[in-house]
């Protein structure tokens, strides 16, 4: 009977053995189970791979580095790169369709032709210091340069009622003027010069402004020449101004003697002298003045392409080099 019971006992303890070998535990555990196994098995690989060679290990991590910035740009670019890169682009010369211009596809230039070096007419066409510089600037702007010839007192209203898109001219930045256009970085640099008959009185710009004078003095109308003078010699009561409309007029007005001195520009001066017998230029400067482009109020998105334009032209030495061609140091 005993024996029957020892028997039984050993047969239940077997049977038991064989359900736990079988795997006769609960799903979730076989779940479990299976994901320690999985961990376990990762590891072991993570060991190998660091166990086989750091020099990989590291070139792994620079390589995983490497992806994931290479996610951050790519994020970057679907969201905040776009501002980004539109910033970038914007802190450049403007594309040409981002501004307007007078006519469509060109820069149109409004002048007078008639103040060498800076403009004149030279076999039916208008060259100059101011003529290379704006087809210089419409070139980085994708344009076709045009030049309009008018009255020198004309181009502030061209250029205000959008009739030119830039006044180039030999022109002076004024406290009046400034109220009119906006103008851009100054280029150049300008001297006024008293033009005389070699046998005048008059021997320096002292002898305009002393007390008692009375000459008349000829320039060209509405050039700083013309604003200056009338400043400081007709309305103290010292002389006469007689504008004309361009200064060759006045320098023929001084060579016929219907005036006694002409007040005007140092380069067409030196033009002028050269082409008339019998006059000179004082040796002491009237004024020293910047040059700079006259542009519409109203038109900021090509103010600020033209502007930036010229000035990386000044930067890389563009614009001293078209003054050279045409003014030589003395």
């Amino acid at each position: 009977m005993k024996m029957k019971k020892l028997t039984a006992l050993l047969l239940a303890s077997l049977t038991a053995l064989a359900m736990t070998a079988c795997g006769g535990t609960p799903a979730a555990g076989d779940n479990a189970g299976s994901a320690d196994n999985s961990s376990a098995e990762s590891g072991a690989e993570g060991s190998s791979a660091e166990d086989s060679s750091p020099e990989d290990n590291d070139s792994s991590e620079e390589s995983a580095a490497g992806e994931g910035s290479s996610e951050g740009n790519d994020g970057s670019a679907e969201g905040e790169g776009t501002e980004a890169s539109g910033e970038a682009e914007g802190s450049e010369a403007p594309p040409a369709e981002s501004f307007t211009t007078a006519v469509e596809g060109k820069l149109t230039m409004a002048t007078n032709a008639a103040f060498p070096p800076y403009e004149y007419v030279e076999g039916g066409q208008i060259a100059g210091i101011d003529a290379e510089i704006a087809a210089a600037i419409a070139g980085k702007l994708g344009l076709e340069l045009q030049i309009d010839d008018m009255e020198f007192d004309s181009i502030t209203e061209a250029v205000k009622g959008g009739k030119a898109d830039i006044g180039l001219a030999g022109m002076t930045i004024t406290p009046d003027r400034q109220e009119e256009v906006d103008f851009t970085v100054s280029y150049a640099t300008g001297v006024q010069v008293i033009i005389v008959k070699e046998d005048s009185a008059i021997t320096s710009v002292d002898d305009l402004l002393a007390e008692g004078a009375n000459h008349v003095v000829g320039v060209q109308r509405n050039t700083t020449g013309h604003l200056y003078t009338t400043d400081d010699i007709e309305k103290a009561g010292l002389g006469t101004i007689d504008p004309y409309s361009k200064g060759a007029e006045a320098v023929q007005a001084l060579k016929t003697g219907k005036v006694d001195c002409v007040v005007i520009d140092n380069e067409p001066a030196k033009a002028f002298v050269n082409e008339v017998e019998g006059l000179k230029i004082l040796d002491t400067e009237y004024i020293t003045e910047d040059y700079a482009a006259a542009m519409s109020k109203s038109n900021p998105a090509l103010y600020e392409a033209v502007n930036a334009a010229l000035e990386e032209l000044i930067a890389d030495g563009t614009v001293q080099g078209i003054i050279d061609k045409y003014i030589t140091a003395e």
